[in-house]
Parts: C-alpha cells; structure tokens; sequence
C-alpha cells in the first residue's frame, strides 16, 4: 500500500525532508560565507524570552533542529519499512476492497471518510500500527476491531497484534525522548571521565577535581559534553525502550543512525556561533577567525584556525548520504545491525582525521605515561576495530540478510 502523502510530495516526488535539508545546508553555507568575507560570527545567543529572562543559544536551535530533522527523516523510513511489510502481507485485491465490506454505520463510516480512510487497506495499515490514531472512540475503536475480525480474508494477526507495528513511526518520538535522557546523562559522563585541557581554567585537571567541585559536574557550557558518551548512552536508552515495546533494538538501530548522523550534521554549527571545536592555527582560505576572549592558551597571538567543526559536519553529511541510500534501496543485502557498524566505523574514521588537526583534546594516560594519543583517536581505533571484526565475523559464518 502506498504511503499517505502530502500532496505537495505527490506532486513532485520528493519527500519534504529533503526541502528542510537543502535549506538548513544552504543556510550555514551562507552563514560560513559572510563569516570568511567579514570575520565576524553572530553572538551565542539568539533571543531571550522576555518574561522569564532566559537566554535561548544558536548552539541549542541547532542542536535541538538537527535531532528533529533527524527524528523526521528516521519516522519516513519507518513508515515505508512499515508500507513495505504490509504489502507483504496483504493482497492488493484486498487492500482496494472499500470500507463498505465492514458493514459500519453511516456515522462510523463517515468518520472514517474524514480520516482519508476508503478502503480496507489504509484501514488495515492505520490500525496495525496503533487502532488509537485513528481518532476514535474506545468503542468505535471495538466495533471497527470486532468488524475486521469478521471479514473474509482478514486475518486475525492483523487485527491483534499486525507485523508492521514494529515499524510505527511514532516509535522515533517516544523512543527519542528515552535516548536523548540516556545520551545526555552519557556525554556529560565521559567529558567529566576525560576533561580537556581548557577545563584547568575551571579548576579541573583530572575527573576527581569534579568531585572535589561538584557544582562543575552539571555546568554543561563549561565543558560541554562527549560524542561517544552520548552514543553509548542513547544505546542504553534504544535498548530500555525496544525491550519494554518488544521491537527489534538493532534492527531500529539501523534507522536510528541516519538520523544520528544528520542530527550531527546541523548539530555541529552550534560550535561555530560558541567559537569552539576549531583547529590549528593555519592560513587557508577557508580558515575561521576566532576573537581572542575565545582563543586557547597559548595560541593567543592567532587569529585564524582550522574550522574543525565544519569538517566534522561534512563528513557527518557524507556519512548521512552513504546510510540513507543504503537504507533506502539496499536494505535487502545487508544484516541486521551493520547499518549501525557503518556509521560507528563511519565516524570512528572521521574522528581520527579529526584529531590531527584538533585543538583541546585530552591524551592518552597509561599509568602515569603519556601516550601522546587523543584519548578520542584511540576511543575510534577501538570502536572501528571491533565493529570491522563484528560484522566480518558474521559474514564469515555465513550469516545471510
């Protein structure tokens, strides 16, 4: 069955997302653009709500708008995983069947009429994902359920407990509320776990000075949080919600990432207007002029730097690329859980070109030797390690999508 679209996208065969894509890209584009042409980058705040006084930072609309265009495009995908299973299932025959089939009352029928419901299959694809999103009555709801139960041909699997529930869309924003806890609680943890250089400003050097200072322990803008924290904790957070809704955790994992990798991709500009995440002092024509308030110690009499986070952007949009059009038409040839593996190799990799360039990150300690490692390079070299031998193993043992 095909997806309830808007019109706008029957019209031009385009999924609305890809508008708010192009868009958001051409925006930063033109923001970094008057950035190289003038040397000056907007202030870290965007507005302040009067009444309560409270300061809304560009770092957080960017942040907040990347996890939504992410959770957006993930809800898309779902819902054609959702179509697509249905199809499966479901005879065309019986999904042009009309409604009248049911035997409903004229007011049942007609509320079902403004609902865009006509036939039994966009009944059937509407109730196996949730019967309380149609919008009806707890009773209109049984007489509707007990009516397709009754049906020639309908099965009652279908009506009970449908195989494309699995893929209801409204998973993305009940589920994404659960990660973002656990990613949150995640990133904070594995920053206070390996505070950077700049954090001696703020009395810490090591993550027992946070406990000597707790009060540093939730000031998130001095400090900020840790990206693979954040991903092992909005792991934690896929896995509790999939448990409890008895969905498959690395199946939905797959979809997740698409929507991770994009949401990094906007998320990154939130750097831009704070003036951090940037590199080495260099000369290119391409580099980001940082005000002095906001250069690291020592590199004071810089003015210009590589624009670390721009480079992490686009390689998170080339990662977002490369895992929509898998997951879009490649599905099929791929077992379950190596999407995932590919956006953790996929930013393992980007990580460590990264670190070459990278100002303010923290070493590698090894009992009292300093290893002159990133403490995030060998993080990646791990990460990319074990998902590689991970999914060859699998294929090896002949594991079959």
């Amino acid at each position: 069955m095909r997806q309830q679209l808007s019109n706008w996208q029957q019209r031009l065969g385009v999924e609305p997302y890809w508008y708010l894509i192009l868009g958001g890209l051409l925006l930063v584009t033109l923001l970094f653009i008057n950035h190289l042409r003038t040397g000056n980058t907007p202030g870290a705040t965007a507005f302040v709500i009067p009444v309560l006084n409270l300061p809304i930072f560009w770092y957080g609309i960017f942040i907040v708008g990347g996890i939504a265009l992410g959770g957006y495009v993930v809800s898309r995908l779902a819902n054609e995983r959702a179509a697509a299973l249905f199809n499966q299932q479901v005879l065309p025959s019986m999904q042009k069947q009309d409604t009248a089939v049911l035997g409903l009352s004229a007011e049942l029928s007609l509320k079902l009429n403004r609902r865009h419901i006509t036939t039994l299959g966009e009944l059937l694809f509407r109730w196996g994902l949730d019967p309380r999103n149609l919008g009806l009555k707890p009773a209109e709801i049984d007489v509707i359920g007990q009516a397709l139960d009754e049906t020639p041909g309908v099965e009652n699997g279908w009506v009970v407990n449908a195989p494309w529930r699995i893929w209801n869309p409204d998973h993305v924003w009940n589920g994404l509320i659960v990660c973002l806890l656990f990613a949150v609680i995640g990133a904070r943890l594995y920053h206070v776990l390996t505070p950077s250089p700049s954090m001696a400003a703020f009395g810490i050097v090591t993550p027992w000075d946070y406990f000597r200072n707790p009060m540093q322990l939730i000031n998130v803008r001095a400090g900020g949080l840790g990206i693979y924290g954040g991903l092992a904790g909005g792991a934690l957070g896929l896995f509790i919600y999939t448990r409890r809704q008895r969905i498959p955790t690395l199946a939905w994992a797959d979809l997740a990432v698409v929507g991770v990798a994009l949401g990094q991709v906007f998320g990154r500009w939130g750097n831009f207007f704070n003036q951090e995440l940037y590199g080495r002092p260099t000369t290119l024509p391409w580099a980001i002029t940082i005000s002095e308030a906001h250069r690291l110690p020592g590199y004071e009499a810089f003015s210009q730097f590589h624009p670390a986070f721009l480079y992490e952007s686009l390689w998170n949009l080339l990662a977002f690329l490369v895992l929509y059009t898998l997951a879009k038409r490649y599905s099929a040839r791929l077992l379950t859980g190596e999407l995932t593996a590919l956006y953790l190799i996929f930013y393992a990799v980007g990580r460590i070109l990264l670190e070459t360039v990278r100002l303010d990150s923290r070493t590698l300690d090894l009992f009292g030797l300093n290893l002159n490692m990133a403490v995030a390079t060998f993080v990646s070299l791990l990460v990319a390690l074990l998902m590689g031998i991970w999914v060859f193993v699998r294929r090896s043992l002949g594991a079959r999508p």
